[in-house]
């Protein structure tokens, strides 16, 4: 449920409000929108069927929530999310790219990526510490050592850092060393994990499960929401299908139905979303177009020699041209007024 009330609705009578919600042993949130303050409910609503919010000053109307997540959802926050992460702000019309190797491999392999990265003109590193493998015996990060070289990557060039946190006991690790906690597909359902970075001082990025529905992907952000972190970033990463060419099956209409269904920013993974390099140009111009808040890329100095997803990264050469693209494409739909933000 939201509470809208009206435009000059003073202080006291959205307190008020809130003393009414919380006495009955749930929780309120106030979000200001343009013109109108909103109070969300979070819990059972039942327990408030018998009051009159409508009656109560400065109230306007009240709302019912149809979606079974309540924070991440466009009924309970109208206008589209911008996550500020030390002056980068993704969403609301601010592109961001996200751009490195698969994992970090060595600290020369980094530190020579990041540069690669910040010269085509991304915000974030992206490179992967603990690395989740199908086969065990496939390389499986530098971990702590890794999260160390990432963070000195960031000394040398300014960029914010994006690594995957993979277990509970390692979230403290992760969050002291990077900006943006990404929780990949695996784990978008281990709920343990979820309430942890929920409660980390951090925000972090969902991917979207290999084979989640778009209504299961928007819970799990609820997990991550309903503990206090209010700076989740989706990320559609492609889905498990019967189609085999392509690694995963990169579904780009999840774009603008996150855009319509939730006020998160939503990131598009070509890299993943496809398995195949040649691939990751066609479909990043594309989840531009269809209104994606920003990419998130694997690219390596030398793809041939990569420890991990090599066949999906970019070289430098590739990625930069990719960027010049992009660049040119994201100011071209904002100036002719094609850019979409929400349906």
């Amino acid at each position: 449920m939201v509470i809208i009330m009206n435009a000059d609705a003073t202080a006291q009578n959205i307190k008020e409000v809130i003393e009414v919600i919380e006495k009955a042993g749930l929780q309120a949130k106030v979000m200001e929108g343009e013109q109108q303050k909103i109070v969300g409910v979070i819990g059972d609503k039942t327990r408030l069927a018998m009051v009159p919010f409508d009656a109560m000053d400065g109230v306007d109307t009240t709302v019912q929530i149809s979606k079974s997540y309540k924070l991440v959802s466009r009924e309970f926050h109208p206008k589209s999310s911008v996550i500020d992460i030390d002056g980068v702000k993704i969403g609301g019309g601010n592109f961001v790219v996200m751009a490195g190797p698969c994992a970090v491999e060595s600290r020369e392999q980094l530190l020579e990526s990041a540069e690669i990265a910040k010269k085509g003109g991304a915000q974030f590193l992206r490179g992967g510490a603990y690395k989740p493998r199908t086969s065990p015996y496939s390389f499986q990060g530098l971990e702590e050592e890794g999260l160390k070289y990432l963070a000195e990557a960031r000394e040398c060039t300014g960029l914010k850092i994006v690594t995957e946190v993979t277990e509970v006991e390692a979230v403290d690790t992760v969050a002291a060393y990077a900006d943006l906690l990404q929780v990949g597909a695996r784990n978008m359902q281990n709920f343990r994990l979820l309430k942890e970075v929920g409660r980390a001082n951090k925000p972090v990025m969902l991917k979207r499960g290999l084979a989640a529905t778009l209504n299961e992907w928007l819970n799990a952000a609820e997990y991550i929401m309903n503990e206090g972190n209010q700076n989740v970033i989706l990320c559609e990463r492609g889905i498990r299908t019967y189609e085999t060419y392509t690694r995963n099956t990169l579904d780009l209409s999840a774009v603008a139905a996150v855009k319509h269904l939730s006020h998160l920013p939503i990131v598009v993974d070509p890299s993943h979303g496809t398995g195949k390099w040649r691939m990751v140009k066609p479909m990043a111009f594309a989840a531009v177009a269809c209104g994606a808040d920003g990419l998130i890329m694997e690219m390596h100095p030398n793809p041939a020699k990569a420890l991990s997803d090599g066949p999906q990264s970019l070289t430098p050469e590739n990625y930069l041209e990719l960027m010049a693209g992009v660049k040119k494409l994201y100011a071209f739909l904002q100036e002719s007024g094609l850019a979409i933000d929400h349906l």
